[in-house]
């Protein structure tokens, strides 16, 4: 059925000379920088894993990486824009043993396509050049069918837990002056949006923890290793707030995945690549507890996802720091500085 009807105001055709906006630039940007990293994980993975399901969908996963950075390279090569270093084989190990099970691995896919869904889904709106535009509806739709892979293979092996049911409503009610409520008086029940973000932030967390676990062990470095350990430690109180709120309310969570990390010292990645990863994933936690605190309710959560969110903050600018500080961390394209211009 033909809900939307086509609006035919001209017949504009895609100028090849228009330049890049800097939407487009950045986000383009941000896209190779994250598949030439998950390029990396996706190879080692694939060394070990033994389950054939999970290996088809480590190498569908791949295969789309593969497919997102030529068609980046090759917008940038038009443009004459310098292709970002990024990761190479140089940070990865693909001798090292083990670091990861097998169902790790899916849960980690899981959150890596969460990660790419929500670059995605922002930069549709924003970017206009034809070439672009349909890149990101390509990477979206080709991530939302490796997603509905990944959530197979969860539900039929037994990975996950479906997030909690509740009741469905008598009749349309609306809220009294105790709806926000979370400290004293009567405290409400949790409404489904909470559940909802309460269940998505300790599914995100539980894997942030086993990779952050993993990392843990096997960092060169003994100030990358000691903000892994920090931001491990952190993230298992934040999750175990989250399932409190849930259990609380008499609803089940999402388990620890701690078990799925062996006990490997021998590191499969660089120290930058780890270190990377993890303040891009953490980043990504910003953008969650943004979206969460926008649709919860009661004080008690907001005041948590604001605290979480601090404390957040504070490890992705030290994990920044540490990658400025070795000279890790590529600059992103740049607006023009006229202060500077107008000096010299």
């Amino acid at each position: 059925m033909d809900t939307i009807k086509p609006i035919k105001i001209g017949s504009k055709k895609m100028n090849p000379t228009e330049k890049l906006t800097a939407a487009e630039m950045g986000k383009l940007w941000a896209t190779f920088m994250g598949n030439s990293m998950s390029k990396q994980i996706l190879i080692y993975f694939l060394q070990h894993v033994e389950d054939e399901d999970i290996k088809k969908l480590l190498e569908n996963a791949l295969s789309l990486v593969h497919d997102f950075m030529n068609t980046i390279e090759g917008i940038f090569e038009k443009e004459s824009f310098p292709i970002p270093v990024g990761f190479t084989e140089n940070d990865v190990n693909l001798g090292a043993p083990r670091l990861f099970e097998d169902e790790f691995y899916v849960h980690y896919l899981k959150y890596a396509a969460k990660a790419g869904l929500s670059i995605y889904n922002i930069a549709i709106p924003l970017v206009y050049r034809e070439d672009v535009r349909n890149f990101f509806i390509h990477c979206m739709n080709s991530t939302i069918v490796l997603t509905e892979q990944i959530k197979e293979v969860l539900m039929n092996k037994g990975f996950i837990i479906k997030p909690p049911y509740i009741p469905i409503p008598e009749k349309v009610k609306f809220v009294k002056e105790d709806f926000l409520n979370g400290f004293l008086g009567h405290v409400r029940t949790l409404h489904g949006l909470e559940v909802t973000h309460l269940y998505d932030n300790i599914e995100n967390n539980v894997t942030s923890k086993a990779l952050i676990l993993g990392f843990s062990q096997v960092a060169r470095m003994e100030k990358v290793r000691e903000l892994f350990m920090r931001g491990k430690d952190m993230t298992h109180r934040a999750v175990e707030q989250y399932m409190y709120k849930l259990h609380n309310a008499n609803l089940p969570s999402p388990p620890f995945l701690d078990h799925l990390v062996t006990t490997s010292t021998i590191s499969p990645f660089s120290d930058k690549l780890m270190l990377f990863h993890k303040v891009d994933m953490f980043s990504m936690k910003i953008r969650a507890f943004g979206n969460s605190m926008a649709v919860n309710g009661r004080h008690d959560l907001g005041f948590m996802y604001t605290r979480a969110l601090m404390n957040i903050s504070l490890f992705v600018e030290d994990g920044a720091k540490i990658m400025i500080n070795n000279g890790w961390m590529e600059q992103p394209p740049l607006a023009v500085d006229r202060d500077r211009l107008a000096s010299k």
